[in-house]
């Protein structure tokens, strides 16, 4: 989108991507269009959102409890894994659960106020579901709205359900959120038949997606995302309970269990997907901490700081251990050679892999040429990139030109300005002929074509070439 000037159509290497609606790819554009092309530019957009999750957390806090337990629940939520290294993670997942998160907390403050609902509360939920929806689908209100639903059922108040104001509360939910969908089916009639049925539909019924789990995996992905303090999460004595009390405290406990419970039922799972509980479940850490802490008067003051330095620890060594994963994935090596030797007429060729992160590094607006049999591609393929590729060419014949048979190759290794990228596992007499050697790297070997450019063409230099 920044490259392109086309906000309106998400695209991977210039294919269509519709996996997902689009808040995430324009703040992004947005944030590297005022900071830069870097990468702690693109972070800062999940950073954010993981800030605001915090934010509410502790306002909220403050609603049900006092500054205490507002303290104790956001220092627990702050130096969890799930902030720490969720917040940092660019993918929708911190976007979403930051917006479910934001609604619920409005609706049910909304719905706490009286027997006729807030109305700037209720209308702040309606927003931060629009923008739930713009982040990853239908889930952005699903998911409110099955927690709201089944919290004001057991709390006897689906009286006040009527009494929302539904004019203007859909009135803004439509202005934010439907615009994209309606101006994208446009261009693209298939689209929303895809995005909501293959992606969304498909994805939650199907058992053909990857990452196949039990349905005890959120179980011990709630662990690891909130340790230590998830320990401290006890079972509530309601009958102590004032009304109020009891109220809050079965929003925080139905927020966590109905969310585990609707993304347990799918074959496939993913630790991002249980973010949204989070904040509920940092709180119910907190009060239980303070629980437990009554009849201890010998337990040190040091103790939290103590288990927050541990938490914090955890989610650094755990850092370091996902940016080893990623350099066995990365291209950043040759993308640097490749970015201070070609030219921005060349042309790069992609071999029995895909780089995502090749033109973050080197800067380059054209697309590669993605070498596969995509013949044989069509019938086996599954839940990976190279469907991403061949599903989102669907939607744009032309773009989808950019997917390429090896015959292509030979060819190309005799013309000027054409380079190949293939894995550098790749042993040298399952390389294509006619092509040199430039670099090899630590996952991608970087070779260039034998044909010369004329020297009057020879503009050498990428935005990314830092020499």
């Amino acid at each position: 989108m920044l490259v392109s000037g086309d906000w309106l159509t998400p695209r991977l290497n210039g294919i269509p991507f519709f996996h997902k609606p689009p808040l995430l790819y324009w703040l992004e554009a947005i944030s590297m269009g005022i900071f830069g092309v870097h990468a702690w530019a693109a972070r800062l957009v999940p950073a954010l959102h993981a800030g605001l999750m915090l934010t509410t957390l502790y306002i909220a806090s403050r609603n049900i409890g006092d500054e205490l337990l507002a303290r104790r629940a956001t220092l627990m939520l702050g130096t969890s894994l799930s902030f720490l290294i969720g917040g940092q993670y660019i993918n929708h997942d911190m976007l979403v659960a930051c917006w479910i998160g934001v609604a619920i907390w409005s609706f049910a403050a909304a719905f706490m106020q009286g027997e006729r609902p807030d109305v700037r509360l209720a209308l702040i939920g309606f927003a931060a579901c629009a923008l739930g929806v713009l982040s990853k689908g239908m889930i952005g209100f699903a998911l409110p709205g099955l927690v709201l639903l089944i919290w004001l059922f057991w709390t006897r108040q689906l009286r006040k359900i009527p009494r929302l104001p539904w004019l203007r509360g859909l009135t803004v939910f439509g202005v934010l959120a439907l615009p994209w969908f309606v101006l994208v089916h446009q261009q693209f009639p298939d689209v929303l038949n895809y995005m909501f049925g293959t992606q969304q539909f498909s994805r939650f019924t199907g058992t053909t997606f990857n990452n196949g789990r039990a349905w005890w995996f959120y179980l011990l992905c709630l662990l690891l995302l909130l340790f230590p303090w998830v320990l401290f999460v006890r079972p509530t004595r309601f009958a102590a309970l004032e009304a109020r009390e009891k109220a809050w405290l079965s929003l925080l406990w139905i927020w966590t269990i109905a969310i585990v419970g609707f993304f347990s039922i799918p074959t496939s799972k993913i630790i991002g997907y249980v973010l949204p509980v989070m904040p509920a479940l940092a709180l119910l850490s907190a009060i239980g901490y303070g629980e437990w802490l009554k009849n201890k008067p010998h337990i040190s003051r040091r103790l939290l700081p103590s288990l927050a330095l541990l938490a914090t620890l955890t989610a650094v060594g755990a850092t370091v251990v996902a940016g080893h994963f990623s350099q066995k994935q990365t291209s950043a090596d040759v993308a640097q050679t490749l970015a201070c030797e070609a030219s921005p007429q060349d042309r790069v060729y992609a071999l029995d892999g895909f780089p995502y992160d090749l033109p973050f590094y080197t800067g380059a607006t054209k697309p590669m040429i993605i070498i596969q049999d995509w013949d044989k591609v069509r019938r086996s393929a599954g839940d990976n990139w190279q469907r991403e590729l061949f599903e989102g060419a669907h939607f744009d014949a032309t773009a989808g030109s950019i997917l390429q048979g090896s015959e292509v190759l030979a060819a190309a290794s005799q013309g000027a300005g054409n380079w190949l990228l293939l894995p550098s596992a790749t042993p040298s007499q399952g390389r294509p002929p006619g092509w040199t050697s430039v670099q090899e790297g630590l996952n991608w070997a970087l070779l260039r074509s034998a044909g010369k450019s004329p020297e009057a063409a020879q503009q050498k230099g990428l935005a990314g070439c830092k020499h």
